[in-house]
């Protein structure tokens, strides 16, 4: 449709990925690399800057391939949430798979016998398969990394650093996927669309009791009830610090929209010391 290929190269170019006239920009050449979805593609490249690549290959690797998560038989629901938990990172779902992908990694290098990882992917409630070809995924990432040239910097996952440099990351590819809990029962508004939705059951942060206000999120769905999938929770500043200003200034209007400005007023004084330093 006409209204979707426009939609199409708008968000290409709030993505830096076109010219001025409509072609690939240098940047978005080198992100057509890559057989990720654009955003995905632009937080990849963005961790290069961030000094977190190690991390966002995980994350990469992690959405593109199916999720990991089996759904619960009847009756052992709260059995696979328990087991779920122990791989809940309080950053959030991003950082919640990369926890996931590291414990199955550990588990398939076990000396133990055999099927060691199909045995440990069935007692945490995961899939094996998806787990297996987020690893090829992420090693056909690591291979055009190298093909290309870029800097893959080492691990360093955990500390205070390198979550924010991950969520600096992800925000320079998925600012378009914000969404704020309007009631502060889990009513989630995103900002472009306008619409209404809840956090998928998959999410760590389903059923407990911090939701945290404002997120960052991968994907929205509304065949599972209008839910958001792979939620991070994310804070205003750092939002209105990389937000390209021309598309914030063509958000709809929205009591969440003014709450940002407000923060981008603040911040602008701050950006100009800055500039006047350099």
């Amino acid at each position: 449709a006409p209204e979707s290929l426009m939609q199409a190269l708008e968000d290409l170019d709030y993505l830096a990925a076109l010219d001025n006239d409509g072609n690939l920009s240098e940047f978005g050449i080198i992100m057509s690399e890559f057989p990720l979805d654009p955003q995905l593609s632009k937080s990849l490249l963005a961790s290069c800057e961030f000094e977190c690549v190690d991390e966002m290959l995980t994350i990469a690797a992690m959405v593109t391939a199916p999720s990991c998560f089996l759904q619960a038989p009847p009756g052992t629901e709260e059995i696979a949430r328990t087991c779920w938990s122990r791989f809940s990172h309080p950053a959030g779902d991003h950082c919640t798979l990369i926890n996931v992908f590291n414990a199955f990694k550990a588990a398939t290098a076990s000396p133990t016998q055999p099927g060691n990882s199909e045995k440990w992917c069935r007692d945490h409630f995961l899939s094996c398969s998806a787990l297996s070809m987020a690893g090829v995924i992420r090693a056909e990432l690591v291979g055009i990394m190298k093909r290309i040239e870029l800097p893959i910097s080492p691990p360093d996952f955990g500390s205070e650093e390198n979550l924010l440099s991950i969520k600096k990351a992800l925000l320079s590819g998925y600012f378009m996927h914000i969404a704020r809990d309007v009631d502060g029962s889990g009513n989630y508004l995103m900002l472009t669309h306008k619409q209404v939705a809840q956090l998928h059951p998959f999410s760590s942060y389903y059923n407990t009791r911090r939701i945290p206000e404002w997120v960052l999120f991968h994907q929205f769905s509304i065949s599972e009830g209008n839910s958001i999938r792979v939620v991070s929770e994310i804070c205003p500043q750092l939002f209105a610090e990389l937000v390209p200003q021309y598309y914030f200034s063509n958000l709809p209007p929205s009591e969440s929209k003014d709450i940002l400005q407000e923060v981008i007023n603040h911040l602008a004084p701050v950006s100009a010391t800055k500039e006047e330093q350099k």
